[in-house]
């Protein structure tokens, strides 16, 4: 069964546009915890223009569900934060500075020995470690040597073709890719621009993905459908 992890990013860029703490980020994430939401997901930034490094630590104090915090390992006080809070699973990242948002994954061939190192780093201390791959079998590969538990296929490209009525061609590379990475001892998680509208055909094809991460769409629908409906909504289409 695939778990649903609410992205709170956007959360707190309401939040941080006017200051104080309105959304209070940490009731919508207990909040979406008890509207049937698996787990949580946050993305710290350097520049905190969104989740803050003590939003963070707030979360780890109140969450019961599994808390994944994604970000890039390069800058070293992520590493620290992760270490400090020891969520269920850390995501590995790699945005540039100043990024948008995630918009590729790693090139595990090129950088594979420091993938090797800062995974074991996190798996040291017990938790889940995740690499944000794009759906590419060689990636993948280069994935598994790397010790990690889990990918996180990149799903922008599916989303972008399904939108353009192009589903199966969309799906294609995330099939191969999933497969590949269920065949060498990987678990699979999913993310990026994954809404109400491509999420059910993407799990009915790759069944066995272990979670999906949404944030952006799932608080876009919520603006008009409320927060429990819309991840009830979500909820469905994983079932």
């Amino acid at each position: 069964m695939t778990k649903l992890s609410v992205n709170i990013n956007k959360i707190a860029t309401i939040r941080n546009s006017r200051g104080g703490n309105n959304p209070d980020l940490i009731q919508v994430a207990l909040d979406a915890e008890r509207f049937g939401a698996d787990g949580i997901t946050v993305h710290p930034r350097p520049d905190e223009r969104h989740i803050r490094y003590q939003d963070v630590l707030d979360l780890k104090a109140v969450l019961t569900s599994e808390f994944n915090i994604e970000g890039n390992p390069t800058e070293q006080k992520f590493v620290d934060l992760v270490l400090a809070v020891k969520p269920a699973q850390v995501t590995l990242v790699p945005d540039a500075l100043g990024q948008i948002t995630s918009n590729h994954g790693w090139d595990t061939i090129t950088h594979k020995n420091y993938l090797v190192d800062i995974v074991g780093v996190f798996k040291k201390e017990g938790i889940r470690v995740s690499i944000f791959v794009d759906p590419i079998e060689e990636m993948v590969i280069g994935a598994a040597q790397t010790g990690t538990d889990r990918i996180e296929l990149y799903t922008e490209q599916y989303a972008s073709l399904f939108a353009a009525d192009k589903k199966e061609a969309g799906i294609a590379p995330y099939i191969i890719a999933a497969k590949k990475a269920r065949e060498l001892g990987l678990g699979i998680n999913a993310g990026h621009d994954l809404d109400r509208y491509n999420l059910r055909y993407f799990t009915q094809e790759i069944s066995f993905i272990d979670e999906v991460s949404i944030g952006h769409a799932l608080v876009c629908d919520a603006l008009y459908l409320g927060l429990e409906n819309t991840i009830q909504i979500y909820q469905r289409q994983l079932h």
